[in-house]
Order: structure tokens, then C-alpha cells, then sequence
């Protein structure tokens, strides 16, 4: 197991629950990945006025026609008993007065279904929880400060283990290997290719480089989801920033202009509340429009703002801003993968034996723009799943062959010029033009090789293997779909409905290849595979 967010965390559990050793690694400490950073919360359909397929039609809207039904209807139909074997864990959400779950409502979202733990701190909550599970379990082996590099594999092609490297007391030369049975990546995001991003520095998308490294495949890379509000810290800010969650345009919240206006009503039904591309959409047209870098969000007439999101209110007073009384500036950062290496409904990729969870796997669930508190959810729910075949009969242990080509690492002090190039041209908003910069920018990085290779020198090289593979997947999908804006091709297109699948050739070259959108191809065959 590689990873220890949500979706790792609980794929160990699972695992475990079928009587299953499990070595789970992860690159820092178990708690910093992404999910404690969720603010906002995990939908579920739990009021009785509430059903799967109103939350399924919320889901595929905010896809745009990409979202896969059959992964859909697993999601929000399983999604409710995950989320209730959550709290039999421990996870303790918010509640009202007579001591049910309190219900929100976040941006796409037509009902409340959204619950949410600390105000605005679930992913802590669900974090702490589950860190909880893990630690009083004799049967799940914890490795932290471990970067894994590679995934090892047989002769015949299956996981068979992955190669690793321990930074213990500071030594940088503890690089080994894990063999397994089965390997599950969970190993989260990839937002740190940008400048700004509202993900933490381990988000290198280090599981995506893996896999195409392994010959998995991965699809719908080009959807990456900018988060309308993250805060706005100035001109020069880079690196994780603080996100403003769209549960408080929930309780109330709107944006306004730099003249104090509304935008966002009549731009969509749902108005300050409508999903995250069409919101981030929005800010940007506006930003362009005033020449300004940011606008605002006015949460002013919120009564309970302090008592309610503490971690939000925290952030801004810390940047000298108090939302009682001022507006909030804020602007879209780079938030979420809604793609990733391609599963089916059971998590299995196309590399037998490797599997997939959370946000770095592309379920099929989130087509072009994911639905605001699918993550944690999508976690929790496929992470059972994987646990379920694994619980089945396994493949013997195999002996790892060496790999067929080698892979160098690059040297760390490009990673500047890598995320400058994506934030300038592969941002929210793109044009054919920017991405053939991008591209020409990357592949000049690609050749600057470094003589000592250690953890940064890796962590680069998978930062600039995602980032070329997202950078391919766009340039080819010539429409504006979702979270993809091409300022040269504005509108949607219906012959863009399907998947841009991207592979690495034995020589490291990256290919993509369209394939149309087959409504159920995501079978239940692995149910029964042996794995």
C-alpha cells in the first residue's frame, strides 16, 4: 500500500479485514498527504428527502457527459454504508442539536448531503480517525519518510513489489525494495506541477509517473480542477495556499467584482453555488476583464462565520484579513486530478496485480470536473471495493525482473522553470498556442539530467512526467469541456466525448490515444479475477 490519505488508509482496513498482511509506505509522516487538508466535507445521500440518483444527476452535470454511469451509480449508491462504517470507526461529524448529522450544501450540489466535522475540518477528523485504526493494528507495517520510486514486476508483467528509498535520521542513501503480492497506489494528487496550488509539497504525482512507467495507462489527465476561492496571499505567492471551501458560499457567501457586484447570478442557476469550473470560469473572465488578480468573496452576513469555519477564519486574520467585517480576495488555484490511471469499477489498472485509489486513479466517477466532497467519498468507496478483491485468492509471490529500460533523474533545479511554464499555459485557462510552449519548455527540461540522483532529483522527474503527459492530453482535446478551457476552442464538441488514455513507449515516449466513451465498459469481470 502507497499512501496514507483516505483512500490508502482505508484500502489497508480493508485489507486487513480479510485476514491480509499489509506494508503500508508513505512518502513523509501518515498524516501529511491531502486528506486532512479537506475542509469542506464527504457527500452522502442520508436525508430521507434526499436519493443516489438525485446525487447521481448532480455528479454527472458536473461532468459534463464524461462521468462513467456504471462508476457513478457504484459511488453514490455504496457511498452512504461507507460513510457510515466511517463513524463505527470513530470519525466524529458535526451534528445539530437533537444529534443528527448536520447537512450542507457545496457548489453543484442540489440538496444537502454534504457532512462535514470541526466546521471546516473534516479531512482532520477522517485523518485522525483512521490514523487511529491503523495504529492499533499489529497486522499493518508502517514505513514513513519513504519515497517509492518504481513499480517492480515479473516476468510474466504483474506488481510484484516496488523499489523504495528510506530517508531515516536524515541518511539519504536507503534505497530498498518491498515485495508484494499486490500493490495499491494511493498516493493522492499532482498539484505541486503548478505554482500555486492548494495541495501540500508531497503532491508530485508521484503514483501517475509510476504507473506509466509501468505500462499502466492513464486517462483524463487534461481535467484538472482549479478551486474557485483559494486565498489570495499576493502577486508572489507560490506553493500551497490556503483554501477558502465553498461550504461557506453554502451558508451564504457570494462573490463580487472590484466594484462591489455580483457575478455570479444569472451565469448559472445555481449562482455562487454552481460547479467549480463554471464558478472558476467566472473569477477568471472578471480577473481578465479588470486587469486584477484576485476578487472577493463576501462572507459578512454569515452569523455563526467564527463557530463554523475556525480553520478558514484562522487563515485569513493570519493574512491581516477579517472576514467579519471585509470581503476575502481570492482567486483559483490548481486543486484537484479528476484524472489519473485508468481502473475499472474494482480499482484494478491495466497492469495485473496494480491497483488504485483516490485521486490518483481515474475511476471514471468525476468525467470532466469533479463534484465538490466526491473525493473523500470516492475514496471510501473504492477502497472497499479493492479491499474485496483482494480478499480473494492472490497470486503467488513472484521474483521482480529488471527493468527493461532505465529511467535518469533530472535535475531538481528545474523545477521552477517547470511550474512557471504550467501555470503560465496549462492553467484554467489554455490555448493551443501556450501549450505548444509548455510542451517545448518540458521537453528542454527533460534533457537536464543530474549525476547524483536522490529524493528531490526524483520527486522532479515525476513532476515533469505528469506534467508532460497532462500537457499532451490537452493539446489534443480541441474543445472546452469541464475543468479543460481552450480560449482557441471555446465550446464544447460532441465528438470529444471519451477518453485522451495516455501511455509511455518502452523508449519513454509519451502517446495518447482518443478513445469515444462506452457507456458500462467498466465491467464487474474483476470482481472474480484473481489478482
Amino acid at each position: 500500500m502507497v499512501g496514507s490519505g483516505v483512500a490508502g488508509l482505508r484500502t489497508a482496513l480493508h485489507a486487513r479485514s480479510y485476514g491480509l498482511s499489509v506494508i503500508l509506505v508513505t512518502k513523509v509522516n501518515i498524516d501529511d498527504g491531502s486528506t486532512r487538508w479537506a475542509q469542506g466535507g464527504i457527500a452522502a445521500v442520508l436525508d430521507p428527502t434526499d436519493t443516489p440518483a438525485a446525487h447521481a444527476a448532480d455528479t454527472h452535470a458536473a461532468g459534463v457527459g464524461l462521468c462513467d454511469p456504471v462508476a457513478v451509480d457504484v459511488l453514490v449508491n455504496e457511498g452512504p454504508g461507507r460513510l457510515r462504517e466511517l463513524i463505527e470507526l470513530g470519525a466524529a461529524f458535526d451534528r445539530t442539536p437533537d444529534g443528527k448529522l448536520a447537512l450542507t450544501r457545496e457548489g453543484g450540489h442540489h440538496a444537502r448531503r454534504i457532512v462535514h466535522a470541526g466546521g471546516d475540518a473534516t479531512g482532520a477528523e477522517v485523518q485522525r480517525a483512521l490514523h487511529a485504526a491503523i495504529v492499533g493494528d499489529a497486522g499493518i507495517d508502517l514505513i514513513e519518510h519513504a519515497m517509492v520510486l518504481d513499480l517492480l514486476l515479473a516476468a510474466d508483467g504483474r506488481a510484484a513489489g516496488v523499489s523504495l528509498h528510506v530517508l531515516g535520521e536524515g541518511s539519504t542513501d536507503g534505497v530498498g525494495a518491498v515485495l508484494a503480492r499486490a500493490v495499491v497506489l494511493a498516493t493522492g494528487g499532482m498539484g505541486q506541477i503548478y505554482a500555486a496550488t492548494t495541495n501540500p509539497s508531497v503532491s508530485t504525482g508521484d503514483g501517475v509517473a509510476l504507473g506509466l512507467r509501468a505500462g499502466a495507462v492513464a486517462a483524463d489527465l487534461e481535467f484538472v480542477q482549479f478551486h474557485p476561492t483559494s486565498l489570495y496571499l499576493g502577486p508572489q505567492a507560490t506553493g500551497q495556499q490556503p483554501l477558502i471551501s465553498e461550504a461557506m458560499r453554502g451558508e451564504g457567501a457570494f462573490l463580487i467584482d472590484g466594484g462591489g457586484q455580483r457575478f455570479m447570478t444569472g451565469i448559472h442557476p445555481l449562482a455562487d453555488l454552481a460547479p467549480r469550473d463554471v464558478v472558476a470560469k467566472a473569477i477568471t473572465r472578471v480577473m481578465l476583464r479588470e486587469a486584477s488578480d484576485h476578487v472577493r468573496l463576501d462572507a459578512t452576513g454569515i452569523a455563526d462565520l467564527d463557530a463554523r469555519f475556525p480553520s478558514i477564519i484562522a487563515s485569513c486574520r493570519a493574512a491581516g484579513i477579517e472576514p467579519r467585517s471585509e470581503p476575502i480576495p481570492v482567486r483559483p488555484a490548481a486543486h484537484y486530478a479528476s484524472g489519473g490511471l485508468r481502473t475499472d469499477v474494482w480499482g484494478a489498472t491495466s497492469v495485473p496485480g496494480l491497483f488504485a485509489c483516490g485521486e490518483v486513479a481515474c475511476t471514471g466517477v468525476h468525467g470532466a470536473n469533479r463534484l465538490a466532497s466526491n473525493s473523500l467519498l470516492e475514496g471510501l468507496v473504492f477502497a472497499a471495493r479493492i479491499g474485496a478483491v483482494l480478499g480473494k485468492d492472490l497470486f503467488p509471490q513472484a521474483d521482480p525482473v529488471p527493468a527493461h529500460a532505465p529511467y535518469g533523474a533530472l535535475d531538481p533545479a528545474i523545477r521552477s522553470e517547470l511550474t512557471a511554464a504550467m501555470s503560465t499555459h496549462v492553467a484554467a485557462l489554455r490555448s493551443g498556442d501556450g501549450l505548444a510552449k509548455a510542451g517545448e519548455t518540458l521537453r528542454d527540461l527533460s534533457i537536464r539530467a543530474v549525476q547524483e540522483p536522490g529524493p528531490a532529483a526524483w520527486e522532479v522527474t515525476d513532476l515533469l512526467m505528469v506534467a508532460s503527459a497532462l500537457t499532451a492530453a490537452a493539446t489534443q482535446r480541441t474543445e472546452t469541456r469541464g475543468c479543460h478551457w481552450r480560449a482557441d476552442h471555446p465550446d464544447a464538441d460532441a465528438s470529444w466525448l471519451g477518453r485522451i488514455d495516455v501511455t509511455l513507449d518502452a523508449d519513454g515516449t509519451l502517446q495518447t490515444a482518443f478513445n469515444p466513451l462506452r457507456i458500462g465498459a467498466e465491467s464487474d469481470a474483476a470482481q472474480g479475477a484473481t489478482v
